[in-house]
């Protein structure tokens, strides 16, 4: 089950919608939608889950490119909407590679040549480009620093509660609440 909201910095604190992401497949998609929430082109942060499993904060400021941050890209890359947030640039990949020599860019903690885990084939490859992603936090760890959550309290965050654990620390909880 997938949660998606949109919290926009007001002159009156935060405002917060729940959003269906059915017409959403780009992260440039995902951007607009989050400018459009924004009257005055403050600060817009999109955030979302799948249930126990990992979640994603998108920050969109003015025109400026979104910053992107993932609890955990493996389980992401197995959902569509965190195929949206896994952009080429986040994984590190040129534009258009489509992600079968992920193993290569070192995202599984391992070395160059070095077999990521004992399903690897002969020649070090994983049979899946989502098996080479680890199985951990990616992009910007301090994407929420000036608002009051840091890199090791995001990093630290259990998916089960983390969207309502940083709503706290924004003091955005109770309207964050009233989308769920």
């Amino acid at each position: 089950m997938y949660f998606a909201a949109l919290l926009a910095r007001t002159e009156d604190g935060w405002e917060a919608s729940d959003t269906e992401l059915d017409d959403v497949e780009t992260l440039a998609d995902l951007a607009d939608l989050a400018r459009e929430a924004s009257a005055d082109d403050d600060t817009v942060l999109v955030l979302l889950e799948q249930e126990d499993a990992w979640f994603g904060v998108v920050r969109v400021d003015g025109e400026d490119d979104p910053r992107i941050y993932v609890s955990d890209a493996a389980a992401a890359a197995r959902s569509s909407y965190g195929e949206i947030l896994l952009t080429d640039e986040l994984l590190g990949r040129e534009p258009g590679d489509d992600g079968t020599d992920l193993d290569s860019l070192d995202l599984d903690g391992t070395e160059d040549g070095e077999p990521a885990s004992a399903g690897d084939d002969e020649e070090g490859e994983s049979p899946s480009s989502s098996e080479t992603i680890t199985h951990g936090p990616l992009g910007d760890g301090e994407i929420l620093d000036d608002l009051g959550v840091g890199a090791k309290e995001l990093r630290a965050l259990d998916a089960e509660d983390a969207l309502s654990a940083i709503a706290e620390a924004l003091g955005a909880s109770e309207v964050l609440e009233t989308v769920r």
